[in-house]
């Protein structure tokens, strides 16, 4: 399997691909299949040809996988973020040079009105009753061409530490190779059932918890939404295998429990990823749940996973990501020598799964590969064992939750208001999230914490809005003049000095 057709085709035609668990309704392979060649033909029909770029913004669902294994087939599938403000999607639209705008039948009026603004087409997608996903008001059916190992499938953003997010281009069999990996790496069987809790504009939801699933044959149970009040029932009710997702789900879904849920012995383990898990929380889930949390590392670079714990009988250890999954991993100093076990350094990658390079961005690839090893700009140290721990972020990116921000478009959207000077925007330590976003402001005339986060509300999706605000006399900064975020965020972050947004 090289490419995603392949892989959806992989499966029997009456089992179960997916189950939508708010009405219960349940899709089979044949159905799904029949779906995506239908809305790859609708799109052909618009005009999409080999590499035009398909954008959507669409709630979790049967209409986000079928839009993007259809986009994928006719062009290249671009989701993005249903959060994000109108000033965000011109951005996104604009420099994914999208073709079209795929969106639900109501609401997403932001995103709407952004592709109005840049006179790109939009199409309503509408699920029926039976979770059968179609186009609304698309042209005659055209002609598709089917999708090449070497073609682009989907593009995604990474938020950049000191510019603009950078345009990921995943091929076909990076996402193939990957979900060979990830299968490998859990045993997974046509037997299992997983959940996908995450988003389906990121590469976890979409290639961990969903096509990595289609490959085997297996089942995906698809709420439109994360509800911890329903969590466990959901477990039980669909006789859930496996399920992934960052460790503050993982917090939220065992908050309120004090012993094991009923109904939960079809688990054969937990898996957690994009956000560092604390060895405290793994191991509170699997006294309660008497299963294994296996901790996993994955960048949308590296089509997701790059290291992972095994499962039993190896060990898994809290604190440590585990060992490559099919990929090369290494520890390389600032010279770019690869550094022995134990000694902290960059952590490097290389494998089929990796890009070759960020698209249109030769200043980025100069910085970010190193003799054929991408960089992937965290530090750590490998142990004995071939266990990767990871130990910081040379990035300077705010991980809130899974969901990486670029501190840098934060100052930018704050050096528009009248009254601010100088803008730092830095991650702080947060219980739930991991890291919340702060600000440190130089003010030009007075002004109140609350008109400046207001301020960003209306330029900002909400994930990304401070939660504090300091204001100072003066960032600090190097004898050179150069701004240290993280010397910012130690200087600053601390409660005593904060005014916190409501």
């Amino acid at each position: 399997m090289n490419d995603l057709p392949s892989i959806l085709q992989a499966a029997p035609a009456q089992s179960t691909a997916l189950i939508i668990p708010e009405s219960g309704t349940r899709i089979t392979y044949q159905s799904l299949r029949d779906q995506v060649m239908a809305m790859a033909e609708a799109l052909a029909g618009a005009g999409i040809r080999p590499g035009d770029r398909v954008a959507s913004v669409l709630p979790n669902g049967p209409a986000t996988i079928v839009t993007f294994l259809a986009a994928s087939i006719s062009g290249t599938a671009a989701p993005l973020n249903p959060a994000y403000k109108f000033e965000e999607f011109c951005f996104y639209l604009e420099d994914t040079n999208a073709r079209v705008l795929l969106a639900p039948p109501d609401g997403a009026e932001e995103a709407r009105r952004a592709a109005e603004h840049m006179k790109i087409p939009v199409y309503s997608v509408e699920t029926d009753a039976r979770g059968v996903v179609r186009m609304v008001g698309s042209p005659k059916k055209g002609t598709i061409s089917m999708p090449k190992a070497d073609d682009i499938a989907l593009v995604l953003h990474t938020s950049g530490s000191t510019g603009r997010p950078k345009r990921v281009p995943l091929k076909h069999r990076n996402l193939a190779i990957s979900t060979g990996n990830i299968v490998e790496t859990y045993k997974l069987t046509p037997e299992d059932i997983s959940l996908c809790v995450m988003p389906l504009f990121h590469v976890h939801g979409l290639v961990a918890s969903t096509l990595s699933t289609f490959r085997t044959g297996g089942t995906v149970v698809v709420p439109e939404k994360f509800n911890p009040m329903s969590f466990w029932r959901t477990v039980r009710d669909y006789k859930l295998t496996w399920y992934s997702c960052v460790p503050t789900i993982h917090q939220l879904s065992v908050a309120r429990l004090n012993e094991r849920p009923q109904g939960v012995e079809s688990l054969r383990f937990v898996r957690s990823c994009s956000s560092a898990l604390s060895p405290t929380l793994m191991q509170k889930i699997e006294d309660l749940i008497g299963v294994p949390v296996l901790e996993a590392y994955g960048m949308t670079e590296a089509s997701h996973q790059m290291c992972s714990n095994p499962l039993p009988p190896r060990p898994h250890k809290g604190g440590s990501v585990g060992p490559g999954t099919g990929v090369q991993v290494s520890i390389m100093d600032e010279a770019g020598n690869h550094l022995p076990s134990g000694e902290l350094g960059e952590v490097v990658i290389k494998g089929p799964n990796v890009i070759e390079g960020y698209e249109n961005n030769p200043e980025a690839n100069a910085k970010s590969f190193t003799n054929g090893w991408f960089r992937t700009g965290d530090r750590g140290m490998i142990d004995s064992d071939g266990y990767l721990h990871l130990k910081a972020r040379i990035k300077e990116l705010i991980n809130r939750g899974g969901e990486k921000i670029a501190p840098l478009e934060i100052d930018e959207v704050l050096l528009t208001h009248p009254s601010v000077a100088e803008a730092v925007a830095f991650g702080m330590p947060h219980p739930t999230w991991g890291e919340e976003v702060a600000v440190a402001v130089v003010l030009k005339e007075p002004q109140n914490e609350g008109a400046l986060i207001e301020h960003c509300k209306k330029h900002l999706a909400d994930f990304k809005v401070p939660k504090k605000v300091v204001i100072v006399d003066k960032i600090p900064r190097t004898a050179t003049g150069k701004i240290q975020r993280r010397a910012v965020a130690e200087a600053l972050a601390g409660p005593a000095t904060a005014g916190a947004a409501k």
